[in-house]
Formats: structure tokens, C-alpha cells, sequence
């Protein structure tokens, strides 16, 4: 882990300075909007319009870095992003929010395949599932950090648009003055999503239910707080709990996936989540049970993003492990551009509560599939190992996920035909 903060840590502290800006921005928008008397369903719509930024700019940034290359790419969306965020608190209006979102969210997209790209390239075949984990918890640091943040000025004002403004302008410096070379781009063209559907139902089908849960989550946590009248300090400190959950029970959730048949484990956190969905729509007014349900929903939903993918990874040859990824983001992230909507509906038809109401059907949902497809047919004979990465990376990250399943694999087939006991 040393050795690859060393060489990386230019790149890692310059992605963690994006993920304080972009939590920051998240947060302060949900938060202003109410400050200017923006209806639910209205902040809905621009929540939504990141993650359709965000899934057009994974599609269309690789094509970008091939006719211009990275720095221009970095440079080019990082600034768009900081311009963006100084514009939110001039130009105060539903329409223009929604459209910078769509910006913010493609540059975002953008920036994050360009920054994975060199990570990527940096890490060595010995020490790739170090790099992931620690590009992990630092895109966690940064966005537990940017919570804090979030008391530091008036959200009335401009100082907090200001701030993350000059986070993202800092933040590419550390990496595009580093000395690690501009890496040779080239991304998998996936496999068709009707092919997808046919290896891994579960798969697909939980990553479109998760999108939606991500999108509420990263989206709407701050809406809620809002509407239900928390104060500054508990907006920040409901959300920070959601991502602490996620930080701290990534690993062992992954070590337990390892050992035992992930269909199952797939119920039990699906269950677990929905049902802190619930306790937390029906206790909603004590807040240290709030806060309690809110780090049990993140530390369940957020695993099941890597969980699915090592789950999908069990029916595939090692060969198409990469292909499957692109199929795996873009179902991600259709579910995530029709979460905040939905949520705003259902929040402007009964309450704030709709916001723990929405994410516990969806949890219960995917529980309620996984114990459906596990009477359909068995489970794999032969499974990969689990290797952590959030649902807020680009797909060059997922595809850095895959490798590291894929070396695995390999390793595992080599040790077995070294041994015939093994």
C-alpha cells in the first residue's frame, strides 16, 4: 500500500480534492434549494440531470481523449466544473440548475475516466487491488470531507459554491504536473445488454434498481434533510453516515462474499438495507436512530455495487470480464437518472418519509429477485474473488476492477495446475 502511495499519490490527492468538490456541490445544492423555495419535484429534476451528464460523458469522454488526449481532456472538463459551480448562485433558477447538473455530471464522467486512466496505468499487475482499494477510500475521504465542509459558510451565500470551485481548479494541478506519463487509452466495447441479461439476471436487474439507489442516495439525502427541517450540522451529519457505512463495511462484506453462495448474501444485505429503510420511515423523528438506520442503508447498498459485479463475474469467462463492465455502467445508469425523479414524486405525494420509502422498495425489491433467481437455477461451482469499487467511478475504474478479477482468476487456474490438491 506504501509503495503505491508513493508512486501515486499525486494522482490520489488531486482525485480526492474532486470527490470534496463534487460532495460539496451535491449537498449545497439540495441544501439551496430549499433556501430559494424550489419544489421537491423541481430539485428532483436536478438531481436526475448530473447522473444524465454523467452517463453521456462515460460514453462519449474515451472518444475525447483519443482525438485530443488526456491533459486537454482533464484540463478542458475541470475547468467547465469550476465555472459551473460559480455560476449556481448567479443564475438561481430550476432550468439553469438542471442544465449545469447535465455539464457538471458529463465533466465529472469525464474527469474521473481521465484520472482512472492514469491510476490504471500506474499500477502493476502486483499491485492493482491495492491501487483500487486505496483509489476507494480516498474517493470515500473526500466525500465524508466535503460534509464537514458544508458548515463552514452560509449556504445562503457564495462562499460555498466558491469553495469547490477552487478544490477542482486545484485539484488537477497535483496530477497533470506529476511525472507519471499520459497513458495509451483504450476501453472494451462491451457486450450487448441482451447478451448481459442472458448470463446474469441478478446481475442486471440489481445493478438498475442499485443506480436508482446511488442516484437518491448521492442526490436526494440532502433534499430530505431540507424538507424534514434538519439543521446544517444534521444534514451533514445524516449524510456523513450513509458514506461512513459504505466506507466501513465495504471490506467486510467482501471477505464474507468470498465464502459463501452471493445470491444469498445478495438477499441478506438487500433485506438488511430495506429493512433500515423502513425502521428509519417509521422512526424518522428520533435522530440518533436516524443516523443509525442511515450508516446500516449505506454500509448495505453500497457493497452490493462490487458484490453484483463479482456475481456476474462468476458466469463469465475471464476474457469477457472487461467487455461486461461497459454493459454493467450503462444499466447503472439508466436506473440512477430515474431515481431522484421518482423519489421527488413520491416525497411531494406523502413527505419527506417518501425519500426512506422509495429506497426501501427498491432494496426490497432486489431481495425479493434474488431469492427468485435462486430457484431458477444453481449457484456457480467456481467463483471469483470479491474486489471493492463505488458506483460513483467511471467505467475505466469498473474495467480496473475486472482486471484485478481477471489476474486473480488466473492466478487461482495457475495454482491449481501447479497442484492438483489445491
Amino acid at each position: 500500500m506504501i509503495q503505491v502511495l508513493r508512486g501515486s499519490w499525486a494522482l490520489l490527492l488531486g482525485i480526492m480534492l474532486l470527490m470534496v468538490g463534487n460532495g460539496l456541490q451535491g449537498t449545497l445544492l439540495g441544501v439551496r434549494g430549499g433556501i430559494e423555495g424550489f419544489s421537491t419535484f423541481q430539485m428532483s429534476v436536478v438531481m436526475s440531470a448530473y447522473f444524465v451528464g454523467f452517463l453521456g460523458g462515460s460514453r462519449l469522454t474515451p472518444e475525447l481523449i483519443r482525438r485530443v488526449g488526456h491533459v486537454r481532456v482533464f484540463a478542458a472538463l475541470a475547468s467547465f466544473i469550476s465555472a459551473v459551480l460559480i455560476l449556481y448562485p448567479v443564475l438561481v433558477n430550476p432550468v439553469a440548475w438542471t442544465l449545469g447538473r447535465v455539464v457538471i455530471g458529463f465533466c465529472f464522467s469525464g474527469v474521473y475516466v481521465t484520472a482512472e486512466s492514469w491510476l490504471n496505468n500506474a499500477a502493476s499487475n502486483e499491485n492493482r487491488g491495492k491501487a483500487l482499494s486505496l483509489y476507494m477510500i480516498v474517493q470515500m475521504a473526500g466525500v465524508l470531507a466535503a460534509q464537514g465542509l458544508l458548515m463552514v459558510a452560509d449556504p445562503g451565500g457564495f462562499i460555498l459554491f466558491v469553495i469547490p470551485s477552487v478544490l477542482v481548479s486545484i485539484s488537477f494541478a497535483p496530477i497533470l504536473l506529476s511525472i507519471s506519463p499520459t497513458p495509451a487509452f483504450d476501453t472494451t466495447k462491451p457486450m450487448s445488454l441482451r447478451e448481459l441479461y442472458q448470463i446474469s439476471p441478478l446481475g442486471c436487474v440489481g445493478m438498475f434498481l442499485l443506480g436508482g439507489v446511488f442516484s437518491v442516495q448521492f442526490g436526494m439525502a440532502a433534499v430530505y434533510g431540507t424538507e424534514a427541517g434538519f439543521s446544517l450540522a444534521h444534514i451533514s451529519l445524516f449524510i456523513s453516515s450513509i458514506y461512513l457505512g459504505a466506507l466501513l463495511l465495504q471490506y467486510p462484506i467482501g471477505w464474507i462474499s468470498d465464502r459463501m453462495d452471493r445470491r444469498r448474501l445478495i438477499f441478506l444485505i438487500a433485506l438488511l438495507g430495506g429493512l433500515a429503510s423502513t425502521v428509519a420511515l417509521f422512526f424518522n423523528r428520533d435522530f440518533a436512530l436516524l443516523l443509525v438506520a442511515a450508516f446500516v442503508i449505506g454500509g448495505m447498498t453500497n457493497p452490493l455495487y462490487a458484490l453484483l459485479i463479482a456475481y456476474t463475474n462468476d458466469f463469465l469467462e475471464a476474457d469477457d470480464m472487461a467487455a461486461a463492465s461497459g454493459g454493467l455502467v450503462f444499466i447503472n445508469g439508466l436506473g440512477a437518472i430515474s431515481g431522484p425523479l421518482i423519489t421527488g414524486w413520491v416525497m411531494g405525494a406523502i413527505g419527506p418519509p417518501g425519500f426512506f420509502l422509495f429506497l426501501g422498495l427498491l432494496m426490497l425489491a432486489l431481495a425479493g429477485y434474488a431469492v427468485w433467481r435462486m430457484t431458477q437455477r444453481a449457484a456457480p461451482t467456481e467463483t471469483g474473488s470479491y474486489s471493492p469499487v463505488l458506483a460513483s467511478a467511471s467505467p475505466v475504474a469498473v474495467e480496473l476492477a475486472q482486471e484485478v478479477f481477471i489476474e486473480n482468476a488466473q492466478e487461482e487456474e495457475n495454482a491449481a495446475e501447479a497442484d492438483p490438491a489445491f
